[in-house]
């Protein structure tokens, strides 16, 4: 088997990259060769923007050599991949077959490009960043999956949702659900410190709310600083802590400042995965107000880690984290019902003991690599040993 992706951890944090190398791990266990072809030496050359390019012909080269039973290639950027593959294919011996795991539909991520508005009153509104993305390179990345989708022979999606939006934004059917999955790497990792290019320590003190995550519009913070300002009266001590980075930093910063929450929010910066388990490790809880999402990899982490998870009802979050059983779930941009669920979670530490212990169990039993693993075997009608 051969994963094709463009951001593979340690050198990307990325939850795609993640969900590459954990699905590798659980294929691997199951007594499949498996190879992953990323950017670097031994594969494409080049930046990031330059993959979709530049993988094909490192993808030429491996195929020659690897011959795969299976290519599987990973969002957008694997479309001129798929290409290849799909033009070469009568000339490879045995042909390997061609498979897409799509973890969102950028049509919906373009759609959730827009102000958050909560009762009229304005939370907040996408960068210039974010608009220039809805205007140019979202249209060109609906272009790449819908060409992805098209020349696969399988294509996956994380949760019954994405495959839903893409079955009907991609214009193809039969899109199958393989979730994602954590537990199949190393969750330690080198200190903060020897992390080049993200935020160092020191670690803070244990109990806070925590957010993980790219810093855009349709993630939701505003919504969050919101919530936190309407709890503040009955939670006085509450505290948010912010991993990650982003175009929408500076608005974040300062829709705190207006929220009045500055004091009680500490912007950390982009941080490693490793550190990113180290702050779970002492969070009260995970915090998701996202907009859309397609299945968000920090709420497995969180589960894994006995945290409850209070989020936005949106995307595949529903299918993962089971309202009143293993976390809260809200609707989307509501922070009066967003700020009762984290008052709720403070008043009764006990309860949200429970609800994240609930949470590990649920992730032992559904979302390990060997439970993706099993399920691609399958959709693929393939077997390891």
């Amino acid at each position: 088997m051969l994963l094709v992706a463009n951001t593979l951890p340690p050198v990307d944090v990325s939850g795609v990259g993640e969900q590459v190398l954990q699905l590798a791990a659980g294929l691997r266990e199951t007594g499949h060769q498996v190879e992953v072809l990323g950017r670097g030496a031994g594969g494409a050359a080049g930046p990031k923007a330059l993959f979709p390019l530049a993988v094909v012909p490192a993808l030429a080269r491996r195929v020659r050599r690897f011959r795969p039973e299976v290519v599987q290639v990973h969002e957008s950027d694997g479309a001129l991949a798929a290409l290849w593959l799909a033009v070469a294919r009568p000339l490879l011996t045995p042909p390997p077959r061609l498979v897409a795991l799509l973890q969102v539909s950028y049509r919906q991520e373009l759609r959730a490009v827009r102000p958050l508005r909560d009762d009229g009153r304005l939370l907040g509104a996408p960068s210039g960043a974010e608009w220039r993305f809805r205007m140019f390179k979202g249209p060109l990345q609906v272009g790449l999956g819908c060409l992805t989708a098209w020349l696969a022979d399988r294509v996956l999606a994380p949760s019954r949702v994405t495959a839903a939006e893409i079955e009907r934004d991609y214009g193809i059917r039969g899109v199958e659900v393989l979730a994602n999955v954590t537990g199949g790497l190393e969750v330690g990792g080198p200190a903060p410190s020897a992390e080049p290019g993200l935020q160092p320590g020191p670690e803070p003190e244990p109990g806070y709310l925590l957010f993980v995550g790219r810093l855009r519009v349709r993630k939701g913070v505003e919504v969050l600083l919101r919530a936190l300002e309407l709890v503040a009266a009955e939670v006085p001590e509450a505290r948010l802590l912010i991993a990650g980075d982003g175009e929408h930093r500076r608005r974040l910063e300062r829709a705190a400042r207006r929220c009045g929450v500055e004091e009680r929010v500490d912007f950390l910066g982009r941080c490693s995965a490793a550190r990113v388990r180290r702050l779970l490790a002492g969070a009260r809880a995970l915090v998701v107000p996202s907009i859309y999402e397609g299945m968000p990899l920090v709420v497995l982490e969180a589960m894994e880690a006995g945290v409850p998870v209070v989020a936005s009802a949106v995307s595949g979050i529903p299918e993962v984290v089971v309202d009143g059983e293993t976390g809260w779930l809200v609707p989307a941009v509501a922070p009066g019902q967003l700020a009762a669920a984290l008052a709720a979670l403070w008043r009764d530490p006990e309860e949200a003991r429970r609800r994240g212990e609930a949470g590990r169990r649920r992730l032992a039993e559904r979302y390990r690599p060997a439970h993706a693993a099993r399920r691609w075997e399958r959709l693929l009608g393939v077997t390891g040993r």
